[in-house]
C-alpha cells in the first residue's frame, strides 16, 4: 500500500511547538473578505489586535503593541535591533537554543553582546546576572527567553527583571512560546520589552509577530540608531499608532485569524489556559513515565506546554517520527546538542485529553512492536 492509498488518520494532531492546532472559528476567520491594508476596515482590525494583544502580554493604558508581518524570530529580531541604543550593550542569558539566538541577533547588528552561558537545561543564576551587570555598566539590555523551548524550561522573567531594573537596565524578553499559557505581565513584573508570536500559544495562524512595551519607549526609538528597515520598530509604531495603518504590506488574513483567537485567549484568560495545558502535560507525562521513558526537566522547571523526551534506545527519532507520523501526530525532533537524544511534545493549542490518549496508544504500540 502506498501513502496514496494509506488510510488517513482521523485527526492530525500537531504535537510541535506552533503552529498549532487552532479553534474552528480561528480556521474560519483565515477566510474573511479580500481588503485593502489602506482602508479604513484594515485601520480598525488593526487597532483592535494591537489592544488585544496589549492586554495579553499584561499591559495597561501605559503600554502598546506593534504587531509585524514576520515569525516570533523577526519580533525578536525588531526589540533587540531597535530597542539597545548606539554604544549600548546586551546581556545575553542563554540557557538553550533561544537564548544563544539572542547572541546571533546582536552580533548580526554589530551590537556588542556579553554570552552569559549557563548551558542547555540549566536555571538561570540570579547571582551571575546581578556580578554581570554591576561589572559592566556599558550593558543596558538583558535579553532573556520566558519558556526556552529547545529544552522545555521555564525561566524566571520576573526576578531577571528586579535585578536588571536595580542596576538601571532594560528587559528583552522573548516570550514567543509563552504568552497566553504562563505568567507574565509588562506591567505588574515592569518587562520593558516583550516579543511575541500568533501562532503558539495564543493559538492564532502561523505569520504574525508582536513586540509589546510602554508608549514612552516606542516614542524614545525616534532617537536610536536605525539597524535595519523592515525590522524597524520606531518606524512600525509611527504608521501604527499615528497613522492607524500599516508600515508595509500585512499578512491580512492572519489579523483575522489573530483578531478571532486573542477574543478567545482573552476570554479563557492565561491561568486557565495555563491549567488547560498543565492537565494535558500532567497526563502525557505520566504516560510517558509509565512507558518508562525519561523526562528532561525536574517538574518545578517545566512549561506548561512542551515536554522534552529522552529517545527510548534502539529506536532513532526518523524511525519515531514516521511510525507516529502514520498514527496521525507530528513529533518534533530537539535540536544541536539535545537532538541525538531527545524529541520534543508540545501541549499547546486545541489538543484534547483523547488526543494524549491516542498517542500514548500509538506510541506503545510502536516501542512493543520495537521489543
Amino acid at each position: 500500500m502506498n501513502d496514496s492509498t494509506a488510510p488517513r488518520p482521523e485527526r492530525l494532531v500537531l504535537m510541535n511547538p506552533g503552529p498549532v492546532i487552532t479553534d474552528d472559528r480561528v480556521r474560519a476567520a483565515l477566510a474573511g473578505p479580500d481588503m485593502c491594508h489602506r482602508e479604513p476596515e484594515f485601520s480598525d482590525l488593526l487597532t483592535r489586535v494591537r489592544h488585544k494583544t496589549t492586554l495579553a502580554a499584561g499591559g495597561d493604558d501605559r503600554h502598546t503593541s506593534v504587531v509585524l508581518t514576520g515569525s516570533g524570530t523577526a519580533a525578536v529580531e525588531a526589540a533587540v535591533s531597535s530597542a539597545v541604543p548606539h554604544g549600548g550593550g546586551l546581556l545575553v542569558i542563554d540557557n538553550g537554543h533561544y537564548g544563544e539566538r539572542f547572541r546571533h541577533i546582536a552580533d548580526a547588528h554589530g551590537i556588542r553582546a556579553h554570552r552569559l552561558e549557563l548551558g542547555w537545561a540549566t536555571p538561570v543564576d540570579l547571582d551571575a546576572v546581578d556580578r554581570a551587570l554591576a561589572a559592566d555598566p556599558g550593558l543596558t539590555h538583558v535579553g532573556v527567553v520566558h519558556h526556552e523551548t529547545s529544552s522545555g524550561m521555564l525561566n524566571d522573567v520576573a526576578a531577571v527583571t528586579r535585578i536588571a531594573h536595580a542596576h538601571g537596565r532594560e528587559v528583552v524578553v522573548d516570550a514567543v512560546s509563552s504568552i497566553g499559557a504562563e505568567r507574565i505581565s509588562l506591567a505588574a513584573d515592569g518587562v520593558d520589552w516583550l516579543a511575541g508570536s500568533a501562532n503558539k500559544c495564543l493559538e492564532g495562524a502561523p505569520g504574525l509577530g508582536f513586540v509589546s512595551a510602554a508608549r514612552t519607549s516606542f516614542e524614545a526609538l525616534a532617537g536610536h540608531p536605525r539597524r535595519g528597515y523592515y525590522l524597524d520598530l520606531h518606524r512600525h509604531y509611527a504608521a501604527q499608532e499615528k497613522a492607524q495603518a500599516p508600515a508595509f504590506t500585512p499578512a491580512i488574513p492572519g489579523f483575522y485569524a489573530f483578531d478571532a483567537a486573542l477574543d478567545l485567549a482573552l476570554a479563557e484568560g492565561w491561568e486557565a489556559r495555563h491549567a488547560r495545558y498543565t492537565a494535558l502535560a500532567r497526563r502525557l507525562r505520566d504516560g510517558l513515565e509509565a512507558l518508562g521513558l525519561e523526562i528532561l526537566l525536574p517538574p518545578g522547571q517545566r512549561a506548561a506546554s512542551l515536554t522534552a523526551v529522552r529517545i527510548p534506545d534502539g529506536c532513532g527519532y526518523a524511525e519515531l517520527h514516521g511510525g507516529l507520523r502514520a498514527e496521525g501526530f507530528v513529533i518534533y525532533s530537539a535540536q544541536e546538542q539535545l537532538a541525538a537524544d531527545f524529541f520534543r511534545l508540545s501541549t499547546m493549542g486545541q489538543m484534547t485529553q483523547r488526543d494524549i490518549d491516542r498517542f500514548l496508544t500509538a506510541l506503545t504500540r510502536i516501542l512493543t512492536a520495537r521489543g
